[in-house]
């Protein structure tokens, strides 16, 4: 389940979560298939304040969308297999430096999806999923900082409504931004 580059070995938590989704492959009739053709790149253990744990799995990008077809099942499976852990699942993207067009073997500009503020707002996505996003809103302080409030899609309310500190760590530790995550109020 997990591949590794030539020359490295797999750190510990990795072989546990490897042998967790292997387990969940023999056991699961229903994903297996699935699961079977699956692998991820990297898995990190994130600590959550209140005595959490997050594990953040990063997927290779051309299979994330083969994840988010048994996402709440796989999801739901390793949080029952790691009590007292939320599962995250994130594609692995690519930033480009500007100055990439001046690399010998690159042709062309580089593409906006490789840009980083491209591959924040889609880690943003991935984060959440399947609940939508339904705003973002930039707060700029005096101070020069600015925080990002983000509004989630109320309707999955009950499926996320523990995970959004787990939220807020993981992005915190991806891309060092101040992210709050939030239900909008509806008015009556």
């Amino acid at each position: 389940m997990r591949v590794q580059p030539e020359g490295k070995t797999p750190s510990a938590f990795e072989e546990k979560i490897s042998k967790g989704l292997l387990d969940l492959e023999a056991s699961q009739q229903d994903i297996s298939a699935k699961l079977r053709d699956l692998y991820f790149n990297a898995a990190v253990q994130i600590e959550v304040p209140g005595g959490e744990q997050a594990i953040l799995l990063l997927v290779p990008f051309r299979l994330l969308r083969d994840y988010q077809e048994i996402h709440k099942r796989l999801v739901r499976e390793l949080e029952k297999k790691f009590s007292g852990s939320h599962v995250v699942i994130i594609g692995e993207r690519k930033m480009y430096a500007l100055n990439v067009t001046r690399r010998k073997n690159f042709k062309g500009p580089r593409p906006r999806s490789r840009t980083l503020t491209k591959v924040h707002e889609a880690w943003l996505t991935d984060l959440v999923y399947p609940t939508e996003i339904v705003g973002v809103r930039t707060k700029y302080k005096v101070d020069g900082s600015k925080e990002m409030k983000v509004l989630l899609d109320p309707k999955a309310q009950h499926d996320t409504d523990t995970k959004l500190d787990t939220f807020n760590i993981v992005y915190k530790q991806l891309t060092n931004k101040n992210v709050s995550f939030e239900y909008p109020i509806t008015r009556a």
